[in-house]
């Protein structure tokens, strides 16, 4: 039987090619970007949010797509590498309305109704008991903030196939072992995460891309708007 991988290493080199793998200059980067872009078509310059919290911020992939304005962004990972990234790319003039911060995901270390907006981008299906988690995230927002939610169609037949034409040759060139770390990290099928959403929140605003139709195989993206009442 083969050894167990070093997370360390998966880390570090996850961290380092994640911005190539999954943003570059393929096909798959393009409708990566595309997802965030439609999480935001929801609001434009017009909106203005207080307090955004960011979960499962990456390297902050997500906070250049964001079309609307706040007073205080606060993008939060798990991952000390990845928020090292993050810090290192912020830009300057964000600087001073941007903050970075280690935080779990499923345990908010924020107060109740404390947040306007709170941002998970491709992290619900990531993280083992994601209806706490749902539960976890509706708390920290007030009455009348928006939880928004963006997740891959995995395992769907688009997803599936995007997957051998995107990142993965690119990975293991890099030294990942794609196929053995995507079966360890998203441990949740979208089906389970859509149906745990829509039974919390029967009002929820939905869209799939790039079909639009409700559809797990023929989508790569599931997004979703919550407000809370």
């Amino acid at each position: 039987m083969r050894v167990e991988p070093d997370i360390a290493t998966y880390q570090q080199r996850l961290a380092d090619a994640y911005q190539g793998l999954n943003y570059g200059s393929s096909l798959s980067g393009y409708f990566m970007r595309r997802g965030h872009i439609a999480l935001e078509r929801a609001f434009d310059d017009r909106t203005h949010f207080g307090r955004v919290l960011e979960v499962g911020s990456g390297a902050g992939e997500h906070l250049g797509f964001i079309r609307h304005g706040f007073d205080h962004y606060l993008m939060t990972d798990w991952n000390d590498i990845r928020l090292q990234h993050a810090r290192a790319a912020l830009p300057e003039a964000l600087r001073s309305r941007v903050d970075v911060a280690r935080e779990d995901a499923t345990s908010l270390t924020l107060k109740d109704g404390s947040i306007d907006r709170l941002i998970a981008c491709h992290i619900l299906e990531h993280l083992y008991r994601p209806h706490e988690v749902i539960r976890e995230w509706h708390r920290v927002l007030r009455r009348g903030g928006v939880m928004s939610i963006l997740l891959p169609c995995d395992p769907g037949m688009l997803w599936r196939f995007g997957r051998v034409l995107g990142p993965r040759a690119s990975a293991e060139r890099a030294g990942i072992d794609y196929d053995y770390w995507m079966a360890r990290e998203h441990v949740n099928p979208i089906g389970n995460l859509v149906t745990f959403i829509r039974y919390y929140f029967p009002k929820v605003r939905e869209t799939w891309y790039p079909a639009r139709i409700p559809s797990t195989d023929i989508n790569l993206f599931y997004l979703c708007h919550v407000t809370k009442p």
